[in-house]
């Protein structure tokens, strides 16, 4: 069992290491008409390998359930060790399920989207880099051996998002991610540091079964510090403002990084340490507040987006915060289930927003219009994933919201286990998770109106892209639709009348009232309505400005003195330095001329003012 599952994680790292050295050279190998069939093989296949092995991982953990763990080595630290082993689970078996089939779609899904680009093997590379990273965390059995895939992640996101780094905003994009999410990363080391010198040991398993007998002191550290970094890779307030800016990247990593990595990790990390949370309480309640502030104020901001890639980037940020208001009720199961179907039907609609990028060539909410007629296979694919999104019945979304919300709303009425946040949290949890529902319902019904719907705006040929890209869409239409379904054997994921009809209003209520208003003129943009307050949800209330004001221009203030400082001071010094040793080596080199009778009399000279000394003294 370890040792597939530490193959799972392998072939994509040994498939990024091929891409790398042998992908330029496979290109002009192996290439037939527009497709680069060398660095596709490389990029694809050890991937679908890995999807068959976690499938095998998975089925053997259903069958059989209870943890399996395997040890590599161990590294002798002098004080700590650290046990460089695996761990499969029932949650890591099917998380790393989810994640290798997020990644061979998108893996087949660029080899036509970016068949003309130049760096396709590099792109490929790191695909399978970031997949790898991904599952290391995944699979990982100690705290530090899962930093080590945590961090490659970021490095590798780095150079997803900045691929055309020759266009100046993807650049920056990339520099602002790679800085935002390691501050947080850096509270998350230190929090593995505490948990681990606490508990005196790195495992995971031996931190979980030692949480509840650890000094309330350390526990509670530990967890605010581990939070750090979980909003930073998972995008939420205040660490989210990274995630909207990497809608720069190629639209199949804004699907690998929404779906399966990175965003994924920081929820899934909550989860796997789940019991270090329900010892600290305080966490429990920090969490609970963040994801209110995330959700509700994402939702906001998706409401008033123009640019199609980043209404579904704020649709991330606040269904990630969903899932962490789940954690926060209790409601790990419910948690981890919303975890997989966003996975499904966010890397669905990435991609198909894709689809309509290639044939419309904008991504501009503006330019669309009248799409359903000439491309059916993203229209109904599209449309399936955004009733997900919106959790309309019985779409998978709605199945694992509806049970956080059923949890949440419990826990407000009656109290939970004293491993569950205070009722004052609980409330704001659940009124946050029904106001949320209402403009997720209603920020989809807008995207899909003017995407689909009216006449067309555009000037473009309405058609389907790419077989290789169209059908990748249609397959995952399909776990988008259905896997939901798979949650009804668990009693807690079960859906229960009263929230059902629940759900069933909010979603009419949004929905409806988008539909309503698009429906009073279908050229204009529903979120007109918005009025004054549009400027605000589309900057996402100037937290970016906010930061500008506050962190960066006193920190671009500081470089310039310490520029200016550097000039004046500290390279006249060294300038000064080198002068004074040129003036000094100036005078020492007029004796030293080269001319022999210079010297002959210099001898003779000071012959006679030792003799002369002699004479006189003696």
């Amino acid at each position: 069992m370890i040792w597939l599952a530490s193959l799972v994680a392998l072939l994509p790292f040994l498939a990024a290491f091929a891409g790398l050295l042998f992908g330029p050279s496979l290109t002009r190998v192996l290439r037939v008409g527009p497709v680069r069939n060398g660095p596709a093989l490389i990029a694809c296949a050890p991937v679908g390998v890995s999807l068959v092995l976690s499938a095998i991982v998975a089925f053997t953990v259903w069958r059989d359930p209870g943890p399996r763990t395997g040890l590599l080595t161990v590294i002798d630290t002098g004080s700590v060790p650290i046990r460089v082993g695996l761990q499969v689970d029932g949650l890591a078996a099917v998380v790393g399920l989810m994640v290798c089939c997020v990644a061979l779609a998108v893996q087949v899904y660029s080899v036509a989207y970016l068949r003309d680009d130049r760096r396709y093997s590099s792109y490929a590379a790191f695909v399978s880099m970031f997949t790898s990273a991904m599952l290391l965390v995944v699979y990982s059995g100690d705290l530090l051996v899962l930093y080590v895939g945590w961090e490659v992640m970021g490095i590798c996101s780095y150079f997803l998002i900045g691929h055309h780094w020759e266009e100046r905003a993807n650049s920056r994009a990339a520099v602002k991610a790679f800085l935002v999410t390691r501050l947080g990363d850096a509270g998350f080391l230190i929090g593995v540091l505490v948990l681990g010198v606490g508990a005196g040991t790195f495992e995971i398993g031996a931190i979980v079964q030692k949480a509840s007998t650890l000094p309330d002191a350390t526990v509670t550290a530990g967890a605010l510090l581990l939070l750090a970094g979980v909003a930073g890779k998972s995008a939420q307030f205040p660490l989210h403002t990274w995630l909207p800016d990497a809608m720069a990247g190629p639209t199949p990593v804004s699907a690998l990084i929404h779906a399966a990595t990175m965003v994924a990790a920081g929820v899934y990390v909550v989860a796997r340490v789940y019991e270090v949370f329900a010892a600290a309480s305080a966490a429990l309640a920090v969490l609970g507040v963040l994801a209110v502030i995330s959700m509700v104020g994402s939702a906001l901001a998706a409401l008033a987006q123009d640019d199609v890639k980043r209404v579904l980037a704020y649709s991330t940020i606040s269904q990630l915060a969903v899932m962490a208001a789940g954690l926060a009720v209790g409601a790990k199961s419910a948690a981890i289930f919303h975890l997989l179907t966003h996975g499904a039907f966010k890397a669905l609609l990435f991609l198909a927003a894709g689809c309509v990028i290639v044939v419309a060539g904008s991504n501009m909410l503006a330019h669309y219009g009248g799409l359903r007629r000439g491309m059916p296979v993203t229209f109904w694919s599209m449309t399936v994933g955004l009733a997900a999104l919106a959790g309309v019945p019985p779409f998978s979304g709605w199945f694992s919201k509806d049970s956080i919300i059923e949890a949440a709303q419990h826990t407000a009425l009656h109290g939970g286990p004293s491993e569950t946040v205070s009722g004052g949290v609980a409330w704001v949890v659940y009124v946050g998770l029904l106001l949320t529902a209402v403009l997720t319902a209603a920020y989809a019904m807008r995207a899909w109106l003017m995407t689909f719907f009216g006449e067309p705006r555009g000037t473009y040929e309405t058609r389907e892209p790419s077989r290789l890209m169209s059908w990748t869409v249609a397959a995952l239409a399909v776990p988008a639709a259905i896997l939901g379904f798979f949650g009804l054997g668990a009693e807690e994921l079960r859906p229960h009348v009263g929230s059902t009809l629940l759900a069933l209003l909010l979603v009419v209520l949004g929905g409806g009232a988008a539909f309503l208003v698009w429906n009073r003129d279908p050229a204009l943009d529903p979120a007109r309505l918005l009025g004054r307050a549009r400027p605000v949800f589309a900057r996402a209330f100037y937290v970016d400005e906010l930061y500008a004001w506050a962190v960066v221009r006193p920190v671009r203030a500081l470089a310039r003195q310490v520029v200016r400082f550097d000039g004046r001071r500290v390279d006249a010094a060294v300038v000064g330095s080198g002068r004074a040793a040129t003036w000094l080596g100036g005078v020492l080199r007029v004796p030293q001329n080269g001319n022999a009778q210079t010297y002959l009399t210099g001898l003779l000279a000071g012959v006679v003012v030792i003799v002369a000394g002699v004479v006189i003294l003696l």
